[in-house]
């Protein structure tokens, strides 16, 4: 009798701890994520080249290192082939508006920023910054804000039906953390690839 209802409710027990394990994957992939994103933002807010008698400056090699380490970070997510990740620099324009002055991404996915590409309000004011709602971020006037937006393509460990495949996205803006050269990314020698968006 034990055996037959152990077998009646096997298939249950394991479709419940089969679910209960792609929830946790799925939850976990969000978390992991979202902490790539805020890694990313911290880092490239904190990276400089100290250059006597001026401002700090951003170098193409900091993007390339800063992007390189939230790659790292995502271990066996694998970000590199399964997403992509966007850094934006948000600047104040000579018009007082808002600015993308420049952006760098890196991962095989092709995902663009949902906030625009690069020099997106360049002049003007029409462009309201990054982020939507309560959430948009805005700079300040000789600041900038490092803006990261990260992509990964979720894949269903067990159950395709539960949770779908779909695309995981997270973001995250620090204010750079000293004062710095704003007029570009600069590129001394050795020169380092400029990874594009």
């Amino acid at each position: 009798m034990a055996l037959v209802e152990f077998a009646y409710s096997l298939p249950i027990m394991v479709t419940l701890g089969l679910g209960g394990l792609e929830l946790v994957n799925y939850t976990t992939a969000h978390l992991r994520v979202n902490q790539i994103a805020i890694s990313l933002a911290d880092n490239a807010s904190r990276a400089k080249q100290e250059v006597v008698g001026a401002n700090p400056r951003f170098r193409e090699l900091d993007a390339n290192e800063s992007i390189r380490a939230a790659q790292l970070q995502g271990g066996n997510l694998d970000l590199k082939a399964n997403g992509r990740v966007v850094l934006s620099s948000l600047e104040v324009n000579e018009d007082g508006g808002q600015w993308i002055h420049w952006q760098r991404c890196g991962g095989d996915k092709s995902y663009p920023s949902r906030y625009g590409t690069e020099d997106e309000g360049e002049t003007g004011t029409s462009f309201a910054g990054m982020g939507t709602g309560t959430r948009l971020v805005q700079a300040e006037p000789r600041f900038a804000i490092m803006y990261a937006e990260v992509f990964y393509d979720y894949q269903p460990i067990v159950f395709r039906g539960l949770i779908p495949e779909q695309t995981i996205y997270k973001t995250a803006a620090m204010y750079v953390r000293d004062d710095r050269d704003l007029s570009g990314i600069f590129n001394p020698s050795p020169e380092a690839d400029e990874s594009f968006c």
